[in-house]
């Protein structure tokens, strides 16, 4: 068994505890560009030990009350058949290595979605702390919101993610829950992760039923995986109430983007400069949004800034 890969794996089970997201988007890339395994099977190993990981967590949040069953369902409905058409579609279209290439290009082209969608969450959820603090944000409910379920758009989401999970392994997590922030702008941020998370357990469950039936299963993938994966999650878990998780999202929004390029066949030569423009410009453009809706150019002083006045309220 490849201790190396049982590492890999407990290190992204690892931000997949801290973040809530990334499994898809990191351990398929892993797979291919670092273990040379197929991207056909890379897809399946990764959505096989993901159906046997994401319950943990899921089981958590139902115990708590943050997970919104209705639009548990109403995703399910869309999302859980397309997965399994995903597979299918790959099926059909052969093993052969121009089918590998595709699959790489839509795996590259859903990571960059990926990592943008990250960066559009962390700017909707600046948005929404500026008018809560403005006091233009409308009242949240507490407790349990109740939200008017769209049911057709809701479905439509559940399709679409469903498409791109089964045929890339990406996105139960990473894309539905932005998705999820834009039609339930009412969502707490722990119904929105725990509605994510539970909705993501029959979708990736469907999907890698597929790939068993359908795709390209290698055990002795898999197996690794689990092993590695599982512990690294839990710990994840217990690590990330002490670590920010916005550096960490950032991180991820950028191996995202390096696993991207390098998916989409781009050169070393460009993709390091990319990732150095991405390094310059972003921490300074995410200043200048920042300043712009009334928060410090950097998330430490305002850390700072309100642990001074929780101090001064004590006092």
């Amino acid at each position: 068994m490849d201790l190396t890969l049982i590492l890999a794996a407990a290190g992204i089970g690892l931000v997949v505890g801290l973040t809530g997201m990334g499994g898809g988007a990191l351990m398929t890339p892993v797979l291919v560009l670092f273990f040379n395994v197929p991207p056909l099977a890379a897809v399946s190993s990764d959505l096989v030990a993901s159906a046997v990981m994401k319950p943990v967590g899921s089981v958590v949040h139902l115990r708590h009350g943050t997970v919104n069953l209705q639009l548990v369902k109403w995703l399910c409905v869309g999302s859980v058949p397309a997965a399994f058409l995903g597979v299918i579609v790959l099926k059909q279209l052969g093993t052969g290595e121009s089918v590998q290439e595709i699959i790489k290009t839509a795996l590259g082209l859903a990571l960059l979605i990926t990592a943008a969608g990250l960066t559009v969450r962390a700017y909707l959820r600046l948005v929404e702390r500026a008018r809560r603090r403005d006091g233009t944000a409308p009242a949240l409910p507490q407790d349990r919101p109740e939200v008017r379920v769209r049911i057709p758009t809701t479905i439509a989401l559940g399709v679409t993610g469903g498409l791109i999970v089964g045929m890339t392994s990406v996105g139960s997590g990473s894309l539905i829950i932005i998705g999820l922030m834009m039609l339930y702008p009412g969502l707490k941020a722990s119904q929105l992760v725990g509605t994510d998370l539970v909705q993501a357990v029959p979708l990736v469950a469907a999907a890698a039923l597929g790939h068993v039936l359908f795709g390209d299963f290698d055990l002795g993938v898999t197996l690794p995986l689990l092993i590695g994966s599982i512990p690294g999650v839990y710990l994840g878990a217990q690590l990330s109430s002490r670590l920010t998780g916005g550096f960490i999202r950032r991180a991820l929004a950028f191996v995202l983007l390096a696993s991207a390029l390098k998916m989409l066949g781009v050169g070393n030569g460009a993709t390091a400069g990319a990732l150095l423009l991405a390094l310059l410009l972003g921490p300074s453009l995410w200043m200048v949004v920042r300043r712009r809706h009334g928060f410090p150019a950097l998330a430490v002083t305002e850390k700072r800034s309100s642990q001074a006045q929780r101090a001064g309220v004590a006092r």
